[in-house]
């Protein structure tokens, strides 16, 4: 019975201290996990120990398949987020080539240098900040891959009223522009012919006319561009002139109107001209267009049409002194060196003139008189011509666009062998100029101009429409 006892007590001091160097181990060890509290090895404590881990396994496996959830969940939002996001890009574009924003800008001068098709003054979307490269500054930066858009350095597109478009052709491209103009002028002359006792007491006869002049010009131009910078043009012209000059014959006193009327047509004077942008203008930086004009004399002049008698003849009582038939052309070579500038300041666009017109003297002139054969009239110099205008365009849409200005021209004499031809004086001729243009397509427009003469010697009222083709 001892012996039991102290075998017994034996193996308890052993199974102690084995439990004490098992807990001292895991003190040490810190990677270890925890282990669960002692139990003692019966077949029961095993069974519930294994009944803990199935049960803490199968927790952690239904919150990982929660989480796999939720994580789907997260990624079918975001794709719908991309969507969404694209398509709001797609109406967003939609809706800026539906406003022309785009034509705007570039009307406006508002493009962004090295620009793409979209880009634009206006502020960037949220949607296009967000694709902005993120790559740290330590990295080097990526290359540039092909070569950036070229910059519109072209001046705004207004509606042309001035004889000088605005906008050169571009490189390799043709533009036929055909056209048409119908002006009307009317003047009233007295001339009293006699003496007067007192003032308001006329003896002798008083000489009424009426002239009534009607012309209209159809015309084709042809302009193309040799350089994004550099054009040339050359203008066709065939003119059709009609005139009526009601007047009384001045030595009979007769109370009865007589009308005299003469007209004409053919091919006009032949027009070549060169333009070249000068600078690269912008947003409130203006552009400047230099441009010489060369006129030809092609169309029938003044000196070859027959003149009817400036006194009594057998064919006309009244000699009237003017053409039995109108001429065509101006009968002088004609040199013109201008200016154009075009100043951009939304939501309009400024634009004007400058330009000198040079008539080169003829020599050796005469004209035939009916019944009087030539008559010899030496050398005539015609006035130089100098001309200013100013306008105001505005763009209504990306199709239409109207223009009002005013064009001013100083005429100088007529001089015949170095003396001042009798009744030359010096004349303002001002007209304002009202005008509208609407595109077809890219490649085609209609451009209509007004204009009403303000001064005496000005043609009461012209009407031109223009209708550009680019090829």
């Amino acid at each position: 019975m001892m012996a039991r006892k102290s075998w017994r007590s034996r193996c308890s001091a052993g199974c102690a201290g084995l439990v004490l160097l098992g807990g001292v181990a895991s003190a040490q060890d810190p990677v270890a996990p925890v282990s669960p509290p002692p139990v003692s090895a019966t077949p029961g404590s095993s069974g519930e120990l294994s009944a803990v881990l199935r049960k803490n396994m199968s927790e952690q496996d239904a919150r990982i398949e929660e989480m796999r959830a939720q994580l789907a969940a997260q990624n079918e939002q975001i794709e719908a987020m991309k969507r969404a996001l694209a398509s709001q890009q797609a109406d967003y574009r939609a809706l800026r080539h539906a406003v022309g924003l785009d034509v705007l800008d570039r009307q406006r001068a508002g493009n962004v240098r090295a620009g793409g098709s979209m880009a634009t003054a206006l502020p960037m979307p949220a949607s296009d900040a967000a694709t902005v490269d993120t790559t740290p500054t330590d990295n080097p930066p990526d290359r540039t891959v092909g070569q950036a858009p070229q910059r519109d350095s072209g001046p705004p597109a207004v509606a042309p009223i001035f004889n000088q478009p605005g906008v050169l052709t571009p490189r390799g491209k043709l533009v036929v522009e055909p056209s048409y103009q119908f002006g009307y002028s009317s003047a009233d002359r007295v001339a009293l012919i006699g003496y007067t006792v007192i003032p308001a007491i006329l003896i002798g006869l008083i000489d009424a006319r009426q002239v009534k002049t009607t012309t209209q010009t159809g015309a084709v131009a042809l302009r193309y561009g040799i350089t994004n910078r550099l054009e040339m043009e050359l203008r066709i012209p065939y003119v059709y002139g009609h005139t009526d000059t009601i007047s009384r014959e001045i030595f009979t006193g007769s109370a009865t109107d007589k009308v005299f009327t003469s007209s004409g047509h053919g091919i006009g004077d032949v027009e070549a001209t060169a333009r070249y942008q000068i600078n690269d203008g912008g947003a409130d930086r203006p552009y400047y267009i230099g441009w010489l004009r060369f006129k030809s004399r092609t169309g029938r002049d003044p000196f070859e049409v027959t003149t009817d008698c400036v006194t009594r003849c057998v064919q006309n009582a009244t000699g009237t002194g003017l053409p039995l038939q109108l001429p065509t052309g101006s009968g002088f070579y004609s040199l013109q060196p201008g200016v154009t500038w075009l100043y951009p300041s939304d939501p309009v666009v400024f634009f004007g003139n400058v330009s000198y017109l040079h008539n080169f003297p003829r020599h050796d002139v005469s004209r035939t008189v009916l019944l009087g054969g030539k008559e010899p009239l030496g050398t005539v110099q015609v006035g130089d011509i100098v001309d200013a205008s100013l306008g105001m365009g505005l763009a209504l849409n990306e199709k239409a666009s109207i223009s009002i200005g005013y064009d001013q021209s100083f005429v100088g004499i007529t001089k015949q062998n170095g003396k001042t031809v009798a009744g030359s004086a010096k004349s303002v001729l001002g007209t304002l100029l009202i005008g509208g243009s609407y595109r077809f397509s890219d490649k085609r427009s209609m451009n209509f101009t007004l204009g009403v003469g303000v001064t005496r010697d000005t043609p009461d009222a012209t009407v031109t429409v223009r209708v550009p083709t680019m090829y």
